[in-house]
């Protein structure tokens, strides 16, 4: 209907004052014209930019006023979340946080740790503290123009150009002045002064007299680069009337693709005026929208508050035969994601995967993560994602399921795992031997005992084939969180049925989580009985574990009886926690226990008996040394070495007694 945006002034009029919000809803970052520019220098100060979703300033009261109108076709119900005040000392936290840290990334996690709101003011004070770093600055800057440019202004690129040019980066100030051209802004006179000074000094002439000639032509010239700056002034500035259209008619503006683009881009925190220019740029028979305008459009309404008009535009779009391109889709996905409208994150999804240029695998992966520790997890939100995705002919991974699964954890949800599961097996996925592991073992270790068998279940009934290491990681999990119950009963259901590395891995895990709890014995008849009855070979490791614990324990004679076990698995006697313990607590019975034990026919070699009499000895046990003397065979009490042994500690006993 021609003048339909007339309509829009019309609701400005006749809403009551009384009702409008208290504040509106932020926008998220939107589009930078020419970003290559900006990212030109920034990479030379070795900047990484970060992708996200900020805030921005509230609407002008003329424009909140504008009412919501509701369309029949649309039912997408959306979040709110409440604004972020911005403190006095914030700009000082983030000139220190990009100060010390190379990576944006890094300073970007302390802003949001000290919830810092970023704002135009305060991306103003932030430059000038840091005017003396340009590095800083510039690491600054870019992330500014990549995640909140809606708060860059004509003062804030001049200072940023007037750091750039001082310190002697030339390239980017002249790539930075390309882009602010572009912007409609033009170079402060202040600025000039500070650089051309630099210039002179510096010896550049070409870049001085490149300066001088920009001001000599008026800072900006009357190319199509001043137009959207002009009409944009006009626009954000004047309360929409029949006189403002007419001085926008009379500036004799060609309204190009370029300069629409730029003032909706421009007029980001202003989404009604924006709507109004681009509906009456058209019906005034100006200008014929394309893909690129449609999709400016889109970004400027892609927020709360106007949330019915964006999907309003969006199915426009698709009518008018335009895609959506990504960078708007990811922008977009982005802020509702951030501002937890997670349902219509979910249905741009949707959208965009039925066009040509369809989301990556990243993008699928960062909603499902993002619906995973949304507040409520919707498992129907998430069926839908993924059937989407699987749809177009996409496979589904082992990553994307661990990712997710990450997510749920660190929200304390790992509980809704066998959900995750059964949705995406509804899908064909069928989950790899390691990521089996992995998750048995994250369920069983946080104490998700039900959870962890309803996994083991589906596996089952998945038609997977068995795999032990699967078994062995949950059985390792169960003991990790203390349910050794549990642990035993699915270590004893393993070994029925394979007796391999995982079967002696799981028994490892068994024996060291038993014996944490002063229950060696229990561990002890478990090993026995495993290793008589089932040919489960324990490692060496597991033996020598158990009879350190045994022997600790007050299992002196079950400790003996491993001895001949490990002989049998091939592995060598392990003596010295037995020699230890004996000298220092046990008796000649135990000695002569433990020497038969060390052998099934003959007694051990006469070293052995050396170091047993040298240990009685060494913590003064010299009537047990003698005691286990007389109980040995006669080739042993005969021997020079023991002889010797005992008529050298004889005379030292003798020697102590004389003095």
């Amino acid at each position: 209907m021609r003048h339909s945006w007339r309509s829009l002034l019309l609701r400005t009029h006749l809403r009551s004052r009384s009702n409008l919000p208290s504040h509106s809803p932020h926008p998220s970052s939107l589009s930078n014209p020419n970003p290559h520019s900006v990212r030109r220098f920034a990479s030379l100060l070795r900047a990484d930019p970060l992708r996200s979703s900020p805030s921005g300033p509230p609407f002008d009261a003329q424009v909140a006023s504008l009412a919501r109108p509701s369309y029949p076709f649309v039912a997408r119900p959306f979040s709110s979340e409440p604004a972020v005040e911005v403190e006095d000392s914030d700009h000082t936290v983030v000139a220190d946080a990009f100060a010390k840290c190379e990576n944006p990334e890094d300073a970007a996690k302390e802003l949001e740790s000290n919830n810092v709101a970023v704002s135009h003011d305060l991306v103003l004070k932030v430059l000038e503290s840091l005017s003396a770093s340009p590095s800083a600055a510039g690491r600054f800057f870019d992330w500014v123009s990549e995640r909140h440019s809606e708060n860059l202004s004509s003062k804030s690129y001049n200072l940023m150009l007037g750091i750039l040019g001082v310190n002697g980066f030339i390239s980017e100030f002249w790539g930075l002045y390309e882009t602010l051209k572009k912007r409609g802004y033009g170079v402060s006179g202040r600025v000039r002064d500070q650089v051309l000074e630099t210039f002179e000094k510096e010896g550049r002439e070409s870049d001085a007299e490149k300066l001088r000639g920009i001001f000599a032509s008026g800072s900006i010239n009357n190319s199509v680069e001043k137009n959207p700056s002009r009409i944009f002034r006009i626009v954000k500035n004047e309360v929409w009337s029949e006189d403002v259209e007419k001085k926008l008619r009379e500036l004799d503006v060609e309204f190009s693709t370029d300069v629409v683009k730029m003032v909706l881009e421009n007029l980001a925190t202003e989404p009604m005026k924006a709507l109004i220019f681009f509906r009456w740029v058209k019906e005034s028979g100006l200008f014929n929208h394309n893909k690129q305008t449609y999709n400016a459009m889109a970004i400027v309404l892609g927020r709360e508050d106007c949330i019915d008009r964006f999907w309003k535009l969006v199915d426009e779009m698709k009518v008018a035969g335009y895609e959506m391109e990504m960078e708007t889709y990811v922008k977009v996905s982005n802020r509702f994601c951030k501002r937890k409208m997670i349902k219509d994150a979910v249905y741009l999804y949707e959208f965009a995967m039925g066009g040509v240029n369809k989301p990556s695998v990243q993008e699928c992966t960062f909603l499902l993560k993002k619906i995973a520790v949304s507040k409520d997890f919707d498992v129907g939100l998430f069926s839908r994602v993924v059937k989407v995705y699987t749809e177009k002919g996409n496979a589904l991974t082992d990553t994307m399921l661990y990712t997710v699964l990450k997510s749920l954890t660190s929200v304390g949800r790992l509980a809704e795992s066998d959900k995750v599961l059964k949705v995406m097996q509804e899908c064909g996925f069928l989950p790899g031997a390691n990521l089996q592991s992995k998750i048995a073992f994250q369920l069983s270790s946080a104490g998700k005992k039900d959870e962890a068998c309803k996994f083991m279940d589906a596996l089952e009934s998945s038609g997977l084939p068995s795999d032990f290491k699967t078994t062995a990681s949950l059985i390792e999990g169960h003991c990790v969180s203390g349910d050794l119950e549990k642990a035993s009963d699915y270590f004893h259901e393993m070994v029925e049925k394979e007796a391999g590395s995982s079967a002696s891995r799981a028994l490892d895990s068994l024996v060291n989580a038993y014996c944490d709890k002063n229950r060696a014995l229990d561990a002890c008849r478990i090993l026995k009985d495993c290793a008589s009855n089932n040919e489960l070979k324990p490692w060496h490791t597991t033996y020598k574990l158990l009879i350190k614990k045994l022997l600790a324990q007050g299992g002196f004679e079950e400790a003996l009886t491993l001895l001949s076990l490990m002989k049998e698995h091939g592995y060598p006697p392990f003596l010295d926690p037995f020699i230890q313990h004996i000298s220092k607590k046990g008796t000649k019975d135990d000695a002569l226990a433990f020497l038969k034990a060390m052998t099934s026919k003959k007694f051990p070699s006469i070293t052995v008996f050396l170091q047993m009499f040298e240990a009685f000895f060494k913590v003064r046990r010299h009537n047990e040394a003698q005691e286990l003397l007389s109980k040995c065979p006669r080739h042993i009490r005969n021997h020079a070495d023991v002889l010797d042994l005992f008529c050298s500690k004889s005379k030292g006993t003798l020697a102590t007694v004389a003095a």
